[in-house]
């Protein structure tokens, strides 16, 4: 665990106590702080106080004594204007910090390597730390991503944490300077808490604050807003650039093109390898995951030949286009984390004959996104509240049967693909809905579809040991928003 020590006799707030916030209390109160909690909530209050942290109310305690406020990610501090509690500690020029600054003021000795992005940074921030940590180095991973940073073990000169940064922590986060970052893409989200995509876009560049050589930038180019800070950085000259892409060449940089990894960045154009032959990378979107993961991890020091070793073996993350299992020939893939259109259009740009469990709790944005991609579709399997929605959108479009539920869904589909003797088969979980219909979260509903497909009868086998089992479909893209 972290020792938050240069807190250590001081009153120091938290306000809100979800998981990062219970984190961080728990952390300064084993660092001997003077711990002042608050959440608006009074259920995750009283959890709290059941834990033994001090909870004390921030509205009506006089907070000239604090020394710093430590907010979790979902206060909002500037846009769409600051919480109540936020504009007091302002007031009292109380410095107001995200847990990420406490792990860099107790690790200094520790590199960092952080990685941001609209999409793909958990999959790519997981994908550095397995090759990290296969590779032998001393490495923990958290964030955003995972446990909170504060549950690590402090690791000290030699070590390095791997950070998952979402713009909330980026702009709360003022001493770090990352040995190697990594920027994967922008496309418009969080306006309501950046005030604009400026706002959004300067939260996003600040992950290269400070950095100087021999420091690393890591910048995929594949959308307007991401080729533009490549362009201001790279005039500047402070630190060095490594461009990569998910889709297109890049001189000087790492890119896939056709599905093979090429390494340029020494200007020699090395076939790394075939991201064909690795299930748990998918899609061109995990195509730039792997390109600024390849590119982070040799700016960290590991030969390309064991970067490419370790990249084969990694299993991708539970509930986003997990291939899991494959049991008689058939491939059954958990995207459970696609609670939305765009989501689920980014696995069915993937694979074909699909047979599709979608469905939930439903959301405005319908199946906008999927249309493109429903020729990969053999047959849609509908569940949850959404189901009757779903089947007017889809009705015309493609096969659907209104299974009501996940079990029954996984056995008609099964029933479906033994009568027409598809080849390749899979059946994919990609709800492009919430679940809080019939589950409590998506973790559940995932974890629910993959205990239902290994008790299935028949051969069990496992994608990673037998390659070739999954096909992928190397010239298809997926046309939505930037990944």
């Amino acid at each position: 665990m972290i020792d938050i020590f240069a807190f250590s006799g001081f009153s120091v707030g938290v306000f809100g106590l979800g998981r990062t916030g219970i984190s961080v209390a728990e952390a300064l109160k084993r660092s001997n702080a003077e711990v002042w909690a608050w959440d608006d909530d009074p259920s995750i209050r009283k959890s709290a106080m059941e834990r033994g942290i001090n909870v004390v109310d921030l509205y009506n305690k006089d907070l000239s004594e604090l020394t710093t406020l430590v907010l979790s990610p979902g206060i909002a501090h500037t846009f769409p204007k600051p919480h109540a509690i936020v504009s007091i500690a302002k007031e009292k020029n109380i410095e107001i910090i995200s847990d990420i600054e406490l792990l860099g003021r107790s690790q200094r000795l520790a590199n960092m390597v952080g990685i941001t992005g609209t999409n793909g940074k958990s999959t790519t921030t997981a994908l550095i730390g397995h090759i990290m940590q296969l590779s032998g180095q001393q490495v923990e991973v958290g964030g955003n991503l995972g446990p909170p940073v504060l549950d690590l073990e402090g690791l000290g000169d030699g070590g390095t944490y791997v950070i998952e940064m979402s713009s909330y922590q980026l702009e709360l986060t003022l001493s770090i300077t990352f040995d190697v970052a990594v920027l994967l893409n922008i496309s418009p989200e969080h306006l309501d808490r950046h005030g604009s995509i400026e706002g959004y876009v300067t939260a996003k560049k600040s992950i290269f604050h400070r950095q100087t050589k021999p420091r690393s930038a890591v910048i995929a180019i594949d959308d307007h807003y991401t080729k533009k800070i490549y362009s201001e950085l790279s005039k500047i000259g402070d630190q060095l650039i490594i461009p990569v892409s998910g889709e297109s060449e890049v001189v000087g940089g790492v890119y896939v093109l056709d599905r093979i990894l090429i390494d340029d960045s020494d200007g020699k154009k090395v076939p790394v390898c075939d991201l064909s032959e690795i299930p748990s990378l998918a899609g061109t979107h995990n195509a730039q995951n792997a390109a600024a993961s390849y590119a982070a991890c040799k700016a960290v020091g590991i030969e390309p030949r064991v970067i490419m070793a370790c990249l084969r073996s990694y299993p991708g993350l539970a509930h986003r286009q997990e291939v899991f299992e494959v049991v008689d020939g058939i491939i059954f893939i958990n995207d459970s984390k696609a609670t939305n259109s765009e989501a689920a259009a980014r696995a069915l740009a993937c694979y074909e004959n699909i047979f599709w469990i979608v469905g939930g709790r439903p959301k405005k944005s319908g199946l906008d996104e999927c249309e493109q991609y429903f020729s990969h579709v053999q047959q849609a399997y509908l569940i949850g509240e959404a189901s009757l929605g779903l089947s007017q959108l889809l009705n015309g479009k493609i096969k659907f049967t209104i299974s009501g539920d996940i079990k029954s869904a996984i056995l008609q589909a099964i029933s479906d693909i033994a009568e027409r003797k598809v080849s390749q088969p899979v059946v994919l979980l990609s709800p492009a809905c919430a679940s809080f219909d019939q589950f409590s979260n998506f973790e559940d509903r995932g974890d629910y579809f993959k205990s239902l497909v290994e008790e299935l009868p028949g051969k069990h086998q496992d994608p990673f040991e037998e390659p070739g089992l999954v096909p992928s479909l190397n010239n298809k893209v997926y046309k939505g928003a930037p990944n």
